[in-house]
């Protein structure tokens, strides 16, 4: 896949302003549809947020895999105002948590990033790729991270400085994980160009794809049950995504365990 943003065009401005009303009814959809769950090895599972985003947004995605049975954390960084200072300063405190929360659970952990917190947990686990168990991305334009989509207008009037977004940082943003990767994507995204989320199909990575606005995606009832089925895979034994199995692992919602 290209590294840069170059060959990628940001969504238009029509469908950029549906994503509000759509995320809205992403939000409704799952009382509606309430996503079965699935059983969980009980392993950790940090979730980052999108930009501009914070721990309430991405609640029902916590509370769905809470609900299936993983041990889940919040990133604890409040709203995503984007990187604070040198960026990989910034992100050695990121390290620090995931390597703290293995270390209490002697367990490699999973990390789950919407948009741009995608981009923090890919580079969490080339970092410490002995302590990351796999990486789930929602919506995260990781080959786009320029000017192929909105959020670059939303990072500069959060006060976000563009100048490090430099060639070498965006090719290596874009390079993956040695760690099993999957990208969830929707190629009616609003906010980001989709074809930046695609990820080089390879024995342990993959992507998938949804009908979902950007901002309903941590909400939205098909995004919950992908992202947990992602999780209740064995560790070492990763497969690509398959739809019907999915169904096979899935358990009433009434069975799931009490949260923390």
């Amino acid at each position: 896949m290209p590294s840069s943003s170059l060959s990628f065009r940001a969504p238009s401005l029509a469908l950029l302003a549906t994503e509000p009303l759509r995320a809205l009814l992403e939000f409704c959809a799952v009382g509606l549809a309430q996503p079965a769950t699935v059983q969980g090895d009980g392993h950790p599972v940090i979730v980052y947020p999108g930009l501009g985003a914070g721990s309430v947004n991405t609640a029902q995605l916590r509370s769905h895999l809470e609900d299936c049975g993983y041990d889940v954390y919040d990133w604890e960084l409040g709203v995503n105002t984007g990187p604070e200072g040198h960026f990989d300063d910034w992100l050695a405190a990121l390290v620090a948590r995931v390597r703290e929360v293995h270390a209490r659970h002697g367990r490699k952990v999973s990390l789950v990033g919407w948009s741009l917190g995608g981009v923090y947990a890919r580079e969490i686990a080339k970092l410490c790729p002995e302590c990351v168990r796999q990486v789930v991305t929602l919506a995260t334009p990781h080959n786009a991270m320029g000017d192929a989509n909105h959020a670059g207008t939303i990072f500069r009037l959060l006060g976000g400085n563009m100048s490090q977004l430099t060639a070498e940082l965006l090719e290596r943003v874009g390079r993956r994980p040695p760690v099993p990767v999957t990208s969830i994507y929707s190629e009616t995204d609003g906010v980001v160009c989709w074809q930046g989320c695609l990820e080089e199909p390879a024995r342990d990575a993959e992507n998938v794809a949804v009908d979902a606005s950007h901002l309903g995606m941590p909400s939205h009832p098909d995004v919950l049950r992908i992202v947990a089925d992602r999780l209740a895979q064995r560790e070492g034994r990763w497969r690509p995504y398959a739809r019907n199995a999915t169904a096979l692992r899935s358990r009433p919602t009434g069975s799931s365990r009490s949260r923390k």
